[in-house]
């Protein structure tokens, strides 16, 4: 499953010998084990079942000979692997080993074993469905219904940039040297119950901080400005928004 799922990406989900697409895949050698043929990655290819039937154990050059250009193509492709998996190659060891330096326990699982937990247990793909179903470990019944993921998303801390310009690059506003007012900054989680007026109510949000008792409070898709006595912190301001 998980030699399916590397050679489908890397020969971009088509028969390499017709270039059929969404039709079932079989994996082919390209030199016949019965001619001497490895069963190493650089060896197999994706193959459409009427090409894997038609190629059998010839030589791939006999079968492909009125098409030098797809010959050509096959094997330097063959040789060359997934730069992506490269990439992720060097350095998932060297991660692997720090995570266990922490004494804390720590499993691995590839990308198609993973497909392969989240397929036979029928769930959905999303990220955080993904990373139940990591490992030998997951167990064949998870229950996720009603489980709502928390999303963190990175907002940063602010600009380093201390004056704003204009398009001529003369300089027409400066940054304020504190980033806090009243014990509040921008990006802090608060729960707000305004007593009175339009936005009476609680709620809870990001705020966007003024050096004036009114700052902006961002929740629910709409904002508008508020007091700072009638807000407490949740969560100071970490760089990272949070969404449940």
């Amino acid at each position: 499953f998980e030699v399916k799922e590397y050679l489908l990406q890397k020969w971009g989900r088509k028969c390499a010998y017709c270039g059929a697409e969404n039709v079932p895949f079989e994996i082919d050698h390209i030199v016949a084990k019965s001619k001497g043929g490895s069963n190493r990655v650089s060896n197999l290819t994706l193959s459409c079942h009427s090409c894997n039937q038609s190629k059998g154990n010839k030589p791939v050059e006999k079968f492909l000979k009125k098409k030098p250009e797809v010959l050509k193509r096959i094997k330097a492709q063959a040789k060359t692997p997934l730069k992506d998996a490269a990439a992720v190659n060097t350095t998932r060891w060297e991660l692997y080993r720090r995570l266990q330096s922490t004494g804390l326990p720590v499993e691995l699982g590839s990308g198609g074993l993973t497909k392969f937990n989240r397929k036979i247990r029928g769930i959905e793909k999303t990220h955080w469905t993904d990373a139940t179903c990591v490992g030998t470990s997951t167990p064949m019944r998870l229950l996720l219904n009603g489980v709502k993921p928390l999303i963190i998303k990175a907002k940063g801390h602010g600009k380093r940039q201390r004056c704003g310009t204009d398009r001529y690059g003369f300089p027409i506003r400066h940054a304020p040297s504190q980033k806090s007012f009243m014990g509040f900054q921008t990006g802090d989680l608060v729960k707000a119950h305004v007593r009175q007026g339009k936005y009476q109510g609680n709620y809870t949000g990001r705020i966007a901080i003024r050096f004036k008792p009114s700052f902006k409070l961002t929740t629910g898709g709409k904002s508008f400005d508020v007091h700072p006595k009638y807000l407490k912190t949740i969560h100071k301001a970490d760089g990272y928004e949070y969404v449940s």
